[in-house]
């Protein structure tokens, strides 16, 4: 996907089905019987049935197909994803700067199953490592102890009815929704760097304040903790939900991209499990405390971001290459920065781009920092 659209493409993920699954959940609350739980558990057959024959109708990566010597079909895919003719000018600088990587990465060798780990001239290791710790970041903040466990949470901490604290859990998914829908639109203005690094200063205060209201221990302080998870919610998937999901696999490289990401995604699913199991523990063991845990996790992560994490906002997947190339090979090595400027952003938009005999030069300026 193109720079201008790989968010608004990528963000919405699962945020709706979460809302949907909660509520068809608060739903068959009410049903006395084993339907109550295998009915919402056979609904999701209808989404797997679905995604398993829209698949098939699904383009094949233009650097994928390049990679494997399929050109007229990489002029193909492009032309069908941009809607422009085959000799258009984004298009020859398209294909001109995907030879350039494809070649680069060629030159490395062939990757086998270990080579991901190791820190090559294109950085492929510490790339697959920020790529994995940004889904350890989308996870430690404990959010599924409030997505699993927020009707046990008020009961249990705020002492609200079991009823009423399935409903304020709809209402809280809601968030999840309604947060998606700024990066989705404005990610590549907001950053994806600052955007994660804000948000996890957000989600750390809201974690602080949440044990604070808790740990007085009365009724008003402890319902009006529930508008700090709500909160909560809302940041959450506007920030360091969305930006990892996209950053990892824009960062990979195309010869490491698909295990890159499947070594990065299994860092979601290891610390959902972790979460998962130790929330209830942790809930009833220490209580409110168990918040200060996530506070203390998130400050930490706000400068593991700013430090080692480069901005990838507005960049090609090629150009992104280019940032942790050495210097010796045209690389920025993390000395120098590529800034796009609003009238930048819109020459690219309309595809005009300047092609040298070197390569391909994008609208960017170079900014040594």
């Amino acid at each position: 996907m193109s720079p201008p659209v790989r968010v608004a493409l990528s963000a919405p993920d699962d945020q709706m089905l979460t809302f949907i699954a909660d509520w068809i959940d608060y739903g068959f609350s009410y049903v006395q019987s084993d339907v109550s739980w295998r009915t919402p558990i056979g609904l999701q057959l209808i989404f797997a049935i679905t995604v398993t024959f829209i698949v098939w109708g699904l383009l094949e990566s233009p650097r994928w197909l390049y990679k494997r010597g399929r050109k007229e079909e990489t002029i193909e895919v492009l032309c069908a994803v941009h809607d422009l003719p085959p000799d258009d000018e984004y298009i020859v600088s398209e294909m001109e700067a995907i030879r350039v990587a494809v070649e680069l990465e060629q030159a490395e060798g062939s990757q086998k199953v270990m080579a991901v780990f190791k820190n090559d001239n294109l950085q492929t290791g510490r790339r697959v490592l920020l790529a994995w710790f940004g889904l350890f970041m989308n996870q430690m903040p404990g959010i599924n102890l409030v997505v699993y466990y927020m009707p046990t949470v008020l009961v249990s901490n705020v002492d609200v009815e079991p009823n009423t604290a399935l409903l304020i859990a709809g209402f809280v998914q809601l968030m999840f929704v309604v947060g998606n829908t700024l990066p989705a639109l404005a990610l590549d203005r907001m950053g994806r760097k600052w955007t994660m690094i804000w948000g996890c200063a957000a989600l750390c205060i809201c974690m602080m304040m949440i044990a604070i209201l808790l740990s007085f221990g009365g009724e008003s302080t402890s319902s009006a903790s529930i508008a700090f998870f709500f909160l909560y919610m809302l940041i959450f998937e506007g920030t360091i939900n969305v930006v990892p999901w996209v950053y990892g696999p824009e960062i990979l490289p195309l010869e490491a991209r698909t295990r890159g990401t499947s070594i990065s995604v299994s860092a979601h699913w290891l610390w959902n499990f972790f979460i998962v199991m130790i929330s209830p523990v942790l809930i009833d063991g220490i209580g409110w405390q168990t918040y200060l845990i996530f506070m203390c996790l998130l400050a930490s992560f706000c400068p593991i971001i700013y430090f080692y994490y480069p901005e990838t906002s507005n960049l090609g997947l090629e150009e992104i290459d280019q940032i942790f190339l050495p210097e010796s090979m045209g690389g920025l090595n993390g000395n120098a920065r590529i800034r796009f400027t609003p009238e930048m952003a819109a020459l690219r938009h309309h595809s005009v781009v300047e092609k040298d005999g070197e390569g391909v030069q994008g609208a960017k300026t170079v900014e040594k920092v």
